[in-house]
This record gives C-alpha cells, sequence and structure tokens, in this order.
C-alpha cells in the first residue's frame, strides 16, 4: 500500500514535533565560559552513576552539615521530616531549618534530579518546609506524602506531557497510515 505525499507530510511533521517539543532536542546550555570560568562541577562524566548516588547520600550523614538539629527532626534519604507539630517553632527558628536546607543545597549540587525513596524532589521537600514554617493552615505539617497528594509532585509531570504527546502521535500515525 502506497502512501500519498499528503500522508507522508503529515507523518513527517508529526516527527518533526514530537522532537522538537517532547525531547529536547537541540536544546543546549546557555552557558559559555569566559577566560578563568569554570563551571561548578561535582561530578564528572566518567563517575559511575551509583558513585554519584552514593555521594548524594553523603550528604544525609555530613557531620559538617548536621551539627546542631536534633536527630530525630533530620531529613532522611528517605524524604521524611518528622517533626512534631509542638515543636514547629523550634525546628523553623533553629539550626535545623538552616542545616536542612544546607542538605537539599548539597544534594542538589550533586544530583539535580534526585528522587528520595518516597518519591520526592528537592522542591517537593522545600516546599513542604515552606508550608510547615508558613504561617498559613499548613503550619506544623512537615508529612511530605501529605504535601504532595496536597499539591501535587513535580518529579513525573514533565514525563506524563511526553508520553501523552507520544500516544497522540501514534495514533496519528496510525490513523493517516491506514
Amino acid at each position: 500500500m502506497a502512501l500519498t505525499i499528503s500522508q507522508l507530510s503529515v507523518l513527517a511533521a508529526a516527527f518533526i514535533y514530537l522532537s522538537a517539543f517532547c525531547c529536547e532536542i537541540g536544546m543546549a546550555d546557555d552557558f559559555t565560559p569566559e577566560d578563568g570560568d569554570v563551571p561548578d562541577q561535582i561530578g564528572s562524566a566518567e563517575q559511575d552513576p551509583a558513585q554519584i548516588v552514593a555521594k548524594a547520600l553523603l550528604c544525609f550523614n555530613d557531620k559538617y552539615v548536621y551539627r546542631s538539629c536534633e536527630e530525630s527532626y533530620r531529613l532522611n534519604e528517605s524524604g521524611d521530616l518528622k517533626v512534631p507539630a509542638a515543636k514547629t517553632d523550634e525546628y523553623c527558628d533553629g539550626p535545623c531549618l538552616q542545616e536542612t536546607h544546607l542538605v537539599l543545597d548539597c544534594v542538589d549540587n550533586i544530583l539535580s534530579n534526585f528522587l528520595f525513596y518516597n518519591k520526592a524532589t528537592v522542591q517537593d521537600i522545600r516546599d513542604t518546609i515552606r508550608a510547615g514554617c508558613g504561617y498559613g493552615e499548613d503550619r506544623g505539617k512537615f508529612d511530605v506524602a501529605e504535601h504532595i497528594k496536597a499539591e501535587g509532585s513535580k518529579a513525573y509531570k514533565a514525563a506524563n506531557y511526553q508520553i501523552l504527546i507520544g500516544l497522540v502521535v501514534m495514533i496519528m500515525g496510525n490513523g493517516l497510515l491506514f
């Protein structure tokens, strides 16, 4: 069965759309180094992915980062913040808040798309802390999983969009070809 010119052109347009908008082909980094400018890079291309993840996990046990915060209030690899509502002022006004942000910065600088065991992103944790330390109705609520349910995680929004576009293109392509 031969395809007509119009079918081929629509199919080609669908593939171009898919590659340009879904996969971000051709998106380059905007950083152009000047003389003496060296970008901050923690990892290198030769590092094993497992080593990079292990380095990110070390941020949670770094004794130079967590020094004053009570251990039971510390952020862990699971993405849990176990701060009782009665201790909100102590957490938010004391060293724990700053030390938790240092840990999040450490993890984010090593692996920018780090996912905690509970599927939370670094930004999800930051949003939970902001809400828990804020003066709104969520003050004292540091349950990351509940916050993600209420607000929605940012981890899978891009992936869902790409899957949806792929399905639409497959359906369109199938309809045009047959």
